[in-house]
């Protein structure tokens, strides 16, 4: 069978993922001072942390709207036997909203909530485009995706608490104490939602290697086939410093290093980095 894969921009895969499985990406809209940009083709990462250095406003996300699924499902639904369509959590953005209410015109399209985001989103479009590959229907590999959704690791450690308290995320109180502690938290997804995880104490690199290790050791029974180190802007000691750790774990066939979108990056700012992988 032929099968499209779709998913919005928040996926986070590198390039050459995307185009060894021919994904389609539909990007959100970021907000930039009351002007709307395409994420990932009019806009960067490094245009947000190089506006808000300047002294402006952080940038705000929009979802995919409901018209903008409908001209890709219009496009691709009769080309393809099937179309299955990637979102973000549907607890994080409507993107799931309306590629549903999009897709109810389509026989042929199927819409997965990833229950993630970033590259913990695009390892379900991954197992999406490997499924497609092994000649499953539309049917079944959006079956498969629902129940692996739950078994995706997905976590970030924040080196600072900057953008989560320009953004209303945690009081000024909470930032200043974390950077006055040189602490690092560690930001986990669960069941579609973001929460505060373990705080690590030290350097940036220094967390990392901790963060990733203790990662590891607590998925013990991980799948081996791919791991996804993402991040916008990140110093490049801390980012060796979870490849290094997960080289000495040994399982992962496949270390890929991804650059995160507008999305992470508008929440996060630039020193975050996530350990991404699929447990069994």
């Amino acid at each position: 069978m032929s099968i499209k894969i779709v998913a919005d921009s928040t996926c986070d895969l590198p390039p050459e993922l995307l185009e060894r499985y021919a994904v389609t990406i539909l990007p959100l809209s970021i907000n930039k001072d009351g002007q709307f940009y395409k994420d990932g083709v009019e806009i960067t990462p490094a245009d947000i942390f190089a506006h808000v250095d300047s002294g402006g406003a952080l940038c705000t996300t929009a979802a995919v709207n409901m018209s903008e699924f409908t001209e890709c499902f219009a496009g691709c639904s009769g080309k393809y036997d099937a179309v299955i369509c990637v979102t973000i959590s549907a607890e994080m953005s409507s993107c799931y909203a309306n590629a549903c209410l999009a897709a109810g015109a389509f026989p042929n399209v199927y819409v997965v909530d990833s229950r993630n985001l970033s590259s913990a989103q695009g390892l379900i479009v991954l197992e999406a485009a490997r499924l497609a590959r092994q000649g499953l229907s539309g049917s079944q590999i959006a079956a498969r995706l629902d129940g692996l959704t739950a078994k995706v690791q997905s976590s970030f450690l924040l080196d600072r608490l900057d953008y989560m308290k320009k953004g209303g995320r945690c009081s000024a109180v909470t930032a200043l104490g974390a950077n006055l502690l040189h602490l690092k938290p560690c930001i986990e997804v669960h069941d579609g939602k973001m929460g505060v995880g373990k705080k690590y104490r030290g350097s940036f690199e220094h967390c990392m290697y901790q963060y990733t290790k203790e990662l590891l050791a607590r998925y013990p029974d991980s799948r081996t086939d791919t791991v996804l180190v993402v991040h916008p802007a990140a110093e490049s000691a801390a980012v060796e410093a979870a490849k290094r750790a997960l080289r000495e774990d040994g399982r992962f066939s496949e270390i890929y290093e991804a650059r995160t979108g507008c999305t992470v990056a508008c929440h996060c700012g630039p020193n975050t980095i996530g350990v991404m992988f699929v447990n069994r």
